[in-house]
């Protein structure tokens, strides 16, 4: 089947031309797209020169629209997707594009413990892992990684969830699991990136706490907020029992613990009936 190679890359003009050839090297037949987003150096003309289709963005929008951008423009039957800071090469795609031969719908690059920038950023994506696997029920090596492969078709038809951000891997992954197609994961070595990252700690931070929300709103948000509403409403008795046991009364308390497990629960039922509803789209 055809292959559309597609390449993010925001301020990598040191990277990006090695990245491109090397992809042309292993897949001389493939179309190789760079998503210039809204680069200040010369990333685009480096692009152009090693041999690839470059889209480029006015302005910075985010390496999840570089994705989008990428997906629509492509016309490949696969579409694989791969950094352009160096840390990808394009040898390791095979393994990935054999497990679509396979059947799967998408194979995903797990990076192997060295391949992470720095311990903190090892601590996140574990810890993203194992709440994707709880929600999931089945064990996901890395939510994060932005090597991958998967069928184009199943792949645009959750463009409109992606996010503009960085966590388009934690959506992409999740749609795919959440919709029944199935995924593989395939260990990988990244290298280290060429040039400076564009993470900042602060934002990094952020970050962290929105994609654990994403990760449960966008598979089985009952499974956040069903815990969350018998904690309340377990507080509640346990200290309806106390003012019982203690002063005979059913205090102020007691009912707005009650309350609050109630309305808990009801919103993760809505969000799970929204969640439905936009599956039922794919």
């Amino acid at each position: 089947m055809s292959l559309s190679i597609i390449i993010p890359a925001k301020n990598e003009s040191g990277a990006i031309a090695s990245v491109v050839k090397a992809a042309r090297e292993y897949y001389p037949d493939a179309e190789i797209i760079v998503v210039n987003d809204g680069s200040t150096d010369d990333t685009a003309v480096v692009a152009e020169e090693a041999g690839a289709t470059v889209i480029s963005h006015p302005e910075s929008l985010g390496n999840g629209a570089a994705v989008k951008s990428g997906a629509r423009a492509a016309s490949g039957e696969i579409l694989a997707f791969m950094d352009g800071d160096g840390q990808h090469t394009a040898a390791e795609l095979a393994p990935l594009i054999e497990k679509l031969d396979e059947g799967f719908e998408m194979a995903i690059g797990a990076r192997d413990t060295g391949s992470h920038a720095n311990v903190g950023r090892l601590f996140a994506n574990g810890l993203y892992n194992g709440i994707a696997s709880m929600m999931s029920g089945r064990r996901i090596l890395d939510l994060t990684s932005g090597f991958r492969v998967a069928r184009a078709d199943k792949f645009k038809q959750f463009l409109y969830l992606l996010p503009n951000g960085f966590s388009y891997p934690t959506t992409i992954t999740m749609a795919f699991l959440r919709s029944g197609y199935s995924t593989t994961f395939e260990p990988i070595s990244a290298a280290k990136r060429v040039g400076k990252s564009h993470i900042r700690p602060i934002r990094d931070g952020v970050r962290f706490l929105v994609i654990i929300f994403k990760i449960a709103t966008l598979y089985s948000p009952l499974k956040i907020f069903l815990p969350a509403s018998g904690l309340f409403f377990l507080t509640g008795l346990a200290y309806y029992a106390y003012t019982y046991a203690t002063m005979a009364r059913f205090t102020n308390m007691s009912m707005l613990l009650f309350s609050a497990s109630v309305i808990i629960f009801l919103i993760g039922l809505i969000s799970e009936q929204i969640t439905s509803l936009t599956y039922s789209r794919s």
